[in-house]
C-alpha cells in the first residue's frame, strides 16, 4: 500500500489531489516549480517557461456551480463566469480551508521520476527535484503527475508555406496578453478555438481589421442559456444526456445542428464545421457573431501561402498589408521528467487507462490528473480523477490486467474518433456525465437514481432532469459529505444571487419543462419494461 506520494504541479489538478490524498489517510508532498499556487489560472504579465500561460481577460467558458468541487461550493456572490483572478481566489479559499500550502514546496522543479530497481515488487520511484540550485533525491511510493497539458505551443510553420517571407510580427496564442500595442493593425488569427475566438474578438475592439483562418469551421455557443441560465446547467443533465445515447446519432447530431443554429445560421456566417456530424468541442463565446456581423471580424478559409505582406486563402483570396499573425494553434503535452513510454501518443491516441494509468506498469502506482478534455468542465472531473487514483494507491481499489486496459483504451479511441474526430486537438476528448459516471462507480460514490425514487423522489427527480453537479458524487459512499442533498437543492439561489443587484418582486423559474419530464418518465418506463423482458 502505497503512503508517501509525490504530487507534481500545484494547479487546480495538483491542489484537490493533495486534499484527496489526505483523506485517504496519504502522505503528499506537491512540488511546484513557480512561488505561487493556480497554474494555468494564475495570470502574468510575461510567459514563463515550462508553465502554462493566459491572457488577462480569460473567463471561465463552465459555470461556477458546475466547477465547484464537489464537498465545496463557490460563494453565493461569486458571477456565475468567473475572471481568472476570481477563479484564482476560489483555490485559495480552497486551499487555506483544507490547509494545503504546507504539503507545497514552492520553486521546486521536477527533473525526473525513474522506477526503482525493484519497482515490479515495490512500485516505487525515485523523484529528483532541484530548488535554489541543489538537487534532491526522495523515494515515494506513488506520483501523480498534475503539471498540465497547455505549455508546449505547437506551431507547424511548415504548414505555411512563405512564412519565413512573411516580415510582420508572428507569436503563438500564448504570448498573447492583452490588446494594447495592437491599435490601428490588420491581424490574422489563425485557428478556431476557444483562443482564436476570444483573442480575435477582443482585438477587433482596437484593430484595423481582424481575420479568422480556420480550416474546419466550429460550433459556436454562448454561456447564456434557456432562461440566462448557464449553458451547462441546462446541457449537462442526465436525461440530455441518456437521450444523446439512446437516440440514433443521425438524430442527434441533426438536433445539435438545430439548435446551435438557433443563435445564428453559421452558415451565413462561415462559421459551418466542415464536418458539422462530429460531436467536437464548440466554441464559448458571446461576442464573435456580433463582431463578425458589423465586420470587425472576417472569417477566411485555409492559408495556401504568405507573402511578405499578404495571405493568400485556399480559394484564392488575398488580404494584403497584414502587420500581425497570431497562430492560436493549440497544444502538444510532454512530460520531459517521464520515460517517454510511460504515457505515449501514437497514431493520435494517448496510451492511458482511463486517461490516466500506463496499462504497462507492474504496478499502479503513477497517473496522470488532468490530462483530458472534457465536453464540460475540468474541475469535478480531475476531482474524482484524484478520488479514484488514491483509492487505487492505498489498495482500497484495483485495476484490471494489462490486455484488459489496453483493450479499454482502443476501444475508447474508437469510439471517440467517432464521435470527435481525428484531429490532433480532439486526442484528450470525451463525453462529460458518461465520464463523471464511470470514475464514480469505481469508487462506489455514483448515486442510485433508481432506488432513490421510493427513498426521495424530489432528489432522483433533481439528480435526474437537474443540472449533473459535482454535489452528486458526495451523497453516498466514501467521501459522503453531509450537506450534497442541501447544496443541490440551493443551487438556485447561488445562481441568481449575483444577478440580483436589483431587486424585483417577481420570481424567476429555473429551465425544467414540463414536457421534458413526461418524456423522460416515460422513457424510464420503457427501459424499465425492456430490462425486465430481456433478463
Amino acid at each position: 500500500m502505497a503512503r508517501k506520494v509525490a504530487v507534481i504541479g500545484a494547479g487546480v489538478s495538483g491542489l484537490i489531489s493533495l486534499k484527496c490524498c489526505v483523506e485517504e489517510g496519504l502522505e503528499p508532498t506537491c512540488f511546484e516549480r513557480t512561488e505561487d499556487i493556480g497554474g494555468l489560472w494564475r495570470f502574468k504579465e510575461h510567459v514563463e517557461d515550462g508553465r502554462a500561460s493566459i491572457y488577462h481577460s480569460v473567463i471561465t467558458n463552465t459555470s461556477k456551480e458546475m466547477s465547484c468541487f464537489s464537498d465545496f461550493p463557490m460563494p453565493e456572490d461569486f458571477p456565475n463566469f468567473l475572471h481568472n483572478s476570481k477563479l484564482l481566489e476560489y483555490f485559495r479559499i480552497f486551499a487555506k480551508k483544507f490547509d494545503l500550502l504546507k504539503y507545497i514546496q514552492f520553486q521546486t522543479t521536477v527533473l525526473s521520476v525513474k522506477k526503482l530497481p525493484d519497482f515490479p515488487s515495490s512500485g516505487q520511484w525515485e523523484v529528483v527535484t532541484q530548488s535554489h540550485g541543489q538537487e534532491r533525491r526522495e523515494v515515494f511510493d506513488a506520483v501523480m503527475v498534475c503539471s498540465g497539458h497547455h505549455i508546449i505551443p505547437n506551431i507547424p510553420l511548415d504548414s505555411f508555406p512563405g512564412i519565413e517571407k512573411f516580415k510582420g510580427q508572428y507569436f503563438h496564442s500564448r504570448q498573447y496578453k492583452h490588446p494594447v500595442g495592437f491599435e490601428g493593425k490588420r491581424i490574422l488569427v489563425i485557428g478556431i478555438g476557444n483562443s482564436a475566438a476570444d483573442i480575435a474578438a477582443e482585438l477587433s475592439k482596437k484593430a484595423a481589421q481582424v481575420f479568422i483562418s480556420t480550416r474546419h469551421g466550429s460550433w459556436v455557443m454562448s454561456r447564456i442559456s434557456e432562461d440566462g441560465y448557464p449553458w451547462d446547467m441546462v446541457f449537462h443533465t442526465r436525461f440530455s444526456s441518456m437521450l444523446r445515447n439512446v437516440l440514433p446519432r443521425t438524430v442527434v447530431k441533426w438536433m445539435t445542428e438545430q439548435q446551435l443554429n438557433q443563435w445564428f445560421n453559421h452558415e451565413n456566417y462561415g462559421l459551418e464545421p466542415q464536418n458539422k456530424y462530429l460531436m467536437k468541442e464548440p466554441i464559448l463565446n458571446d461576442d464573435l457573431p456580433s463582431r463578425i456581423l458589423y465586420g470587425a471580424i472576417k472569417v477566411k478559409p485555409r492559408i495556401k501561402a504568405l507573402t511578405e505582406t499578404a495571405a493568400i486563402f485556399e480559394d484564392d483570396t488575398v488580404e494584403e498589408d497584414i502587420d500581425v499573425i497570431v497562430f492560436a494553434t493549440g497544444y502538444t503535452f510532454s512530460f520531459p521528467f517521464l520515460e517517454d513510454s510511460l504515457v505515449s501518443v501514437e497514431n493520435n491516441m494517448v496510451s492511458l487507462y482511463k486517461f490516466m494509468f500506463p496499462p504497462q506498469l507492474e504496478k499502479p502506482t503513477l497517473a496522470c490528473i488532468g490530462l483530458i478534455q472534457p465536453l464540460g468542465s475540468i474541475f469535478p472531473t480531475v476531482e474524482l480523477q484524484a478520488r479514484w487514483v488514491t483509492r487505487v494507491f492505498k489498495g482500497l481499489c484495483s485495476l484490471p490486467s494489462k490486455n484488459t486496459m489496453m483493450a479499454d483504451i482502443i476501444n475508447r479511441n474508437e469510439k471517440r474518433t467517432d464521435l470527435f474526430g481525428k484531429s490532433q486537438s480532439q486526442i484528450l476528448q470525451t463525453n462529460y456525465v458518461d465520464y463523471l459516471d464511470e470514475l464514480a462507480l469505481e469508487i462506489g460514490a455514483k448515486p442510485d437514481i433508481a432506488s432513490l425514487l421510493f427513498k426521495d423522489p424530489k432528489l432522483a427527480v433533481k439528480l435526474y432532469f437537474g443540472p449533473c453537479n459535482s454535489y452528486q458524487y458526495r451523497l453516498v459512499g466514501p467521501g459522503k459529505w453531509e450537506g450534497a442533498r442541501n447544496a443541490i437543492f440551493t443551487q438556485k439561489q447561488r445562481i441568481l444571487k449575483p444577478l440580483k443587484t436589483r431587486a424585483l418582486k417577481h420570481s424567476s423559474r429555473f429551465p425544467s419543462p414540463f414536457l421534458l419530464k413526461v418524456l423522460g418518465l416515460f422513457t424510464l418506463i420503457v427501459a424499465f419494461f425492456f430490462h425486465f423482458q430481456w433478463f
